[in-house]
């Protein structure tokens, strides 16, 4: 079913019928739409199964309906919390989903809807926003008067937003559409635009409070949706690091780590990825990883071991259970912001060194180190030290071109 998660039929739908299956949770990652990177995070798949199965039980208790039918125990399909050890699968309902044509660089959906019946997969990924980071995509398709902000330019930093903003993109195409809501209806087919936005709000509050609970900021998602005579149900898997962005005292805790992490230590790849992206617009073919001349490098051991525990400290924080040995989130986080801090490899010029003292912060305040140095055009401003009398906490770097 996807790059990382292993998908086994047990009972195929029909027309009429759902069908039944698991979802297998892998070590593996995906990046920039890639597929499989070349290494494996321990611990990672079980900790996305975790927090997907706590999140499906909260939704169903909030009386919000899901595909989601209970995890692999020793005993069975059970519910989380009979669980003695990390699950890796889940068992859930099973939408139709046939092939989605593409022919003449466009999506044939009414031939996808024609041979669904009452039963399939929408194929579309509901996006709900709480928040707008520097980078997000959003600030280059909607101006801030659009989601509620009383600003003619976006602010140069993240931003929260008044209210969720909702939007649609496409689910099974090669490169992901944002989509006006004319065109996410045709794509949604029989299910009502309105049901899908009201859900994606519903889901987007239990995850939150969820989050909040735990300590964390919830700051984007998604969900998928099956509909079913008539029913719209959540379908694939819900706020998870992979699915969702969190946040935990400034710093992300979801799979942006490793993306930024790729931008860092192998921009060839994040650009040659980008461009080959833009290379497919004009051709005949949905396909764009053949133009891509550039294979992504393997993490770091260290890297590995960071994610790793940032993974699994995660889950144990968000789910109130040690299901793994791993450290406290504090400390999985200060060691990913420590990783972040060394200087970017193939540095090429310094610039300035300068001292920035009493530097204030919401709870405090910092002395930090400030290198600005350059690597052929690009310039990159580096936090290399911070002394406090609290406990430490590195900043995030910040990168300018």
């Amino acid at each position: 079913m996807t790059s990382v998660k292993e998908f086994r039929v047990a009972d195929a739908a029909t027309e009429n019928r759902l069908g039944a299956g698991r979802f297998v949770f892998t070590d593996a990652y995906s990046v920039f739409d890639w597929g499989k990177m070349p290494d494996q995070i321990p611990g990672k798949g079980a900790s996305l199964c975790l927090m997907g199965a706590a999140n499906f039980e909260r939704l169903e208790a909030a009386g919000i309906p899901t595909h989601y039918r209970g995890v692999e125990t020793d005993t069975g399909i059970a519910p989380l919390e009979s669980a003695g050890s990390p699950p890796t699968e889940m068992a859930i309902d099973l939408a139709q989903v046939p092939e989605l044509p593409y022919a003449g660089s466009t999506y044939d959906y009414d031939t996808y809807h024609g041979a669904t019946g009452d039963n399939y997969l929408i194929p579309l990924e509901i996006v709900f926003r709480n928040s707008v980071p520097i980078g997000s995509s959003l600030r280059r398709r909607r101006s801030p008067g659009d989601v509620g902000l009383d600003e003619d330019e976006w602010p140069e930093s993240r931003v929260d937003l008044p209210e969720p903003v909702i939007e649609f993109s496409t689910k099974y195409e090669q490169q992901d559409r944002y989509l006006d809501r004319e065109t996410a209806a045709r794509v949604a087919g029989a299910a009502d635009l309105e049901v899908l936005t009201d859900l994606a709000r519903e889901v987007n509050r239990v995850v939150s409070e969820a989050a909040t609970e735990a300590g964390f900021s919830h700051e984007d998602g998604k969900i998928e949706c099956l509909y079913h005579d008539g029913t719209v149900k959540v379908a694939d898997v819900v706020g998870t690091f992979d699915e969702n962005r969190f946040g935990y005292d400034g710093q992300e805790v979801s799979k942006e780590v490793l993306r930024q992490h790729y931008k860092r230590e192998h921009s060839e790849w994040v650009n040659a990825v980008a461009d080959a992206k833009r290379q497919i617009e004009h051709r005949d073919t949905a396909d764009w990883r053949p133009l891509c001349d550039i294979t992504p490098m393997s993490l770091s051991p260290d890297a590995i071991e960071i994610a790793a525990d940032l993974y699994t400290a995660g889950a144990n924080t968000y789910t109130n259970r040690d299901w793994f040995d791993a450290p406290s989130i504090d400390n999985a986080v200060e060691a990913t912001q420590q990783l972040w801090s060394r200087l970017p490899p193939e540095t090429e010029t310094w610039i300035i060194s300068v001292s920035l003292a009493d530097f204030s912060f919401a709870g405090g305040s910092r002395t930090m180190q400030l290198n600005i140095f350059s690597r052929g055009t690009t310039v990159l401003a580096h936090c290399s030290r911070v002394c406090t009398g609290g406990p430490s906490r590195l900043p995030r770097n910040v990168t300018a071109e």
